[in-house]
């Protein structure tokens, strides 16, 4: 069980890392202000680490990283461009990667509850994400 759970946890969590790097990518033209380009690109950097601790823990267990679903990607294009499309701006920005943010949190929050038997580094990878989308809402939220 345990060893299941941490997989799990790390799996989602790589899933949600490689979401939110492809939100940033996705945005960060549109974006005008340049420290709140800075502020993405800063947040993208400290997402791929994250990734490398995911990857490190999955490598550890001899696991594949897990990839977003499909479905959860196409939405999150089909919004950001529609969005974007009709009001391009950095508040648009801003609501975008704020709701994708709370979304990350909230997933993460389920599967920690959902996986409790999973080891300390997988908790503290999955904390610290959720760290992070926490510190880039607030640090965008000028923006909004």
């Amino acid at each position: 069980m345990y060893e299941d759970d941490t997989i799990h946890l790390t799996k989602e969590c790589t899933a949600g890392i490689k979401m939110a790097i492809e939100s940033i990518n996705e945005v960060l033209d549109a974006v005008k202000d340049e420290t709140f380009k800075q502020i993405l690109i800063k947040s993208k950097e400290e997402h791929e680490q994250l990734q490398e601790k995911a990857h490190s823990i999955l490598v550890f267990l001899a696991e594949d990283e897990k990839e977003p679903s499909a479905v959860a990607k196409g939405m999150s294009w089909l919004k950001t461009n529609v969005k974007l499309s009709m009001h391009k701006s950095d508040a648009t920005v801003a609501d975008l990667v704020t709701e994708g943010c709370n979304m990350g949190i909230k997933s993460l929050h389920k599967y920690l509850n959902e996986y409790p038997a999973a080891d300390d580094k997988a908790k503290e990878l999955a904390n610290e994400l959720i760290k992070k989308e926490q510190q880039l809402t607030e640090a965008i939220s000028i923006y909004l």
